[in-house]
């Protein structure tokens, strides 16, 4: 029988229409946000926080809970082909698309003001 480990404090946050499952000190792709590299950014809308051993749920959003990110690099997302084509009309449109992406690192998970990691 194997045993399962916790994977430590994380939380899961809302940003730009999505939900993201942050660790302290890992990287993230979130779509673009308007901030200067290196510079930090704090997300309120966090939806779950669990801090190794127990979780507290928001209903929808945890109150006190923030999540500090450091701006790392604005980049560009893998290029996807639209291809749409009407068969038997000669109609054939190709369009190209690259998302704008920010990279963050999770500096801090902060429930109430303290640091869980």
């Amino acid at each position: 029988m194997s045993e399962t480990t916790s994977p430590g404090p994380y939380a899961i946050v809302e940003a730009s229409g999505q939900q993201f499952w942050l660790q302290p000190n890992r990287y993230v792709d979130l779509d673009r946000i308007s901030a200067d590299v290196d510079s930090t950014v704090t997300l309120e809308n966090v939806l779950l926080v669990n801090d190794g051993t127990s979780a507290t749920l928001g209903q929808p959003y945890v109150k006190g809970a923030t999540v500090e990110l450091k701006v790392m690099a604005h980049r560009r997302g893998p290029k996807v082909i639209v291809y749409k084509m009407r068969p038997k009309k000669k109609t054939r449109r190709k369009n190209g698309h690259r998302q704008e992406l920010t990279r963050v690192m999770v500096q801090s998970i902060k429930v109430g003001g303290k640091a869980l990691a």
